[in-house]
């Protein structure tokens, strides 16, 4: 059922989705040059890598030694809109019509963070990523890691296509005032390090 939604929702968007996507390739290929996208191995169901695709929003500006340059420093005006916007996640509908990840799931982060997660934490690989989810609607990067976990775990347990609803409508309001686009005192998000030895945040749930 929810593959189905997927997909429905994905190809009926299609005619508004596709031209859009057309104008921000050469908006990147303009702004910040070649490649427009950026590939990535993510971790997707039960663990299992996949090429996630997204629209470059940083420049490839590195130090003396070689070294990528911090976020901060690579990420321009343009690129800040893209993230602030999520327009930078377009590419990854192709994700979804593949079958790698869902419209509604935990966010795909990096493969170098599953050794890392607790048990708990690890269930968010139960199901496929998604676009959005949860924590993305709960505060996205404003969020401690802790309770982005908690909230992604929260929907591996109470999922279902009314919640998918629920979380897509307010995905729309979060998009439109630009809520949590980094986490405070960063450009983006602070790396995962590890599982805290405390116990999970309290979190009330979204129904």
């Amino acid at each position: 059922m929810k593959r189905a939604f997927d997909l429905f929702c994905v190809i009926l968007t299609a005619p508004l989705w596709v031209p859009l996507l057309g104008v921000v390739a050469l908006l990147v290929r303009v702004k910040l040059g070649s490649p427009v996208f950026f590939r990535q191995a993510r971790p997707g169901l039960h663990g299992k890598s996949f090429q996630l695709v997204k629209f470059r929003s940083m420049t490839s500006q590195r130090d003396a030694s070689g070294q990528l340059l911090p976020d901060a420093q690579r990420l321009t005006a343009f690129g800040r809109l893209l993230r602030s916007t999520s327009l930078d996640e377009l590419p990854e509908l192709w994700n979804v019509l593949r079958g790698e990840m869902s419209l509604v799931g935990p966010r795909p982060l990096l493969v170098e963070y599953l050794p890392l997660y607790s048990p708990r934490q690890a269930r968010r690989h139960d199901v496929r990523p998604g676009l959005t989810g949860l924590a993305q609607v709960k505060g996205r990067n404003a969020l401690t890691w802790e309770e982005k976990f908690e909230w992604d775990v929260r929907y591996v347990e109470d999922r279902s296509l009314l919640l998918d609803l629920k979380i897509l409508a307010l995905t729309v309001r979060a998009v439109l005032i630009r809520d949590g686009i980094s986490a405070a005192g960063a450009a983006t998000m602070p790396r995962f390090t590890g599982a805290s030895p405390k116990s999970p945040p309290t979190i009330q749930s979204l129904r």
